[in-house]
């Protein structure tokens, strides 16, 4: 089992969205070239022949569509067009570095390394096994400095030590991270970072603040078989509280309503039945350092 499965899955939804969809909620045009054809059709079938753990009670005729749009698709797609959304805001802006933490499969990377530094952050591992992903598809990687580090040491230094500049405007992704870290953990993150970045700098994240829908008890299921605990749950002042101690201001803040409203309507519109709806009890946020 490849052990970064929940990476793959996750790159493997962006995949099938662009490969089935007639409106793109985020367009990734990337990720196909750094997962296989044979990784992709091994997590279709995996996926479609695991419709009685997703949908005991289904009876249609594409159970590969209905696990994705309905399990799979919703937290990667609204997760990664936040994030373009607000990167091509902040591009326009003067943005000059981003910086992705728990970069994973991520490919954002390539969209826009023409016109910023960027730095990806993850366990050695990982990033090994994308760089040999990358090379073997020659991908462009001008301007992305790859990290290896342990989340658990002394990850800041790692950044510090590589031709990031402090003084220059800076955009962090924190997407997906909040679920497996303690709040402690989550909060010293984001603080260390803020310590950082200058003013006006940025920092994205989501994070759950309910728990009790069914949807959200399956979702942790799922963390649970990929071996992934989710460790926290987050209140609104909860993020206040994080966002002030480490000297930061809450410009944005979305629920999944928000999200379906602003990023999924055109695709929902045009495919009534087949609707795509973003993560119940999960919020998105963006902070600007003062």
């Amino acid at each position: 089992m490849n052990k970064n499965m929940t990476a793959l899955v996750s790159a493997f939804a962006r995949i099938y969205h662009i490969k089935n969809s007639n409106i793109k909620i985020y367009n990734d045009m990337y990720a196909e070239k750094i997962i296989t054809e044979d990784e992709y059709n091994e997590i279709s079938t995996n996926m479609k022949n695991g419709i009685s753990f997703f949908n005991p009670n289904y009876k249609g005729t594409d159970p590969l569509k209905w696990v994705v749009n309905n399990n799979l698709a919703p937290s990667v797609l609204a997760r990664s067009i936040f994030n373009e959304h607000h990167l091509l805001n902040e591009i326009k802006l003067g943005l000059k570095q981003y910086i992705i933490l728990a970069s994973g499969y991520d490919t954002s990377a390539f969209k826009v390394n023409n016109k910023l530094k960027i730095f990806e952050l993850d366990k050695k591992e990982m990033i090994e096994d994308k760089l040999n992903r990358i090379n073997n598809a020659k991908l462009d990687i001008t301007n992305i400095t790859y990290i290896k580090t342990d989340f658990n040491k002394d990850w800041i230094n790692d950044l510090i030590n590589s031709n990031y500049q402090k003084t220059e405007k800076t955009f962090c992704s924190m997407l997906g991270i909040s679920y497996y870290l303690d709040k402690d953990t989550f909060k010293n993150t984001i603080k260390r970072l803020s310590n950082i970045i200058p003013k006006g700098s940025t920092i994205l994240f989501d994070y759950p603040n309910i728990l009790e829908t069914k949807k959200e008890k399956l979702n942790q299921q799922l963390a649970a078989c990929a071996n992934e605990e989710m460790k926290s749950i987050y209140s609104y002042e909860d993020i206040e509280n994080i966002a002030g101690d480490s000297n930061m201001l809450i410009y944005e803040h979305l629920n999944h309503n928000d999200i379906d409203n602003t990023y999924f309507y055109d695709y929902n519109t045009l495919n009534p039945n087949d609707k795509i709806i973003a993560p119940i009890g999960v919020s998105y946020v963006m902070l600007v350092k003062r």
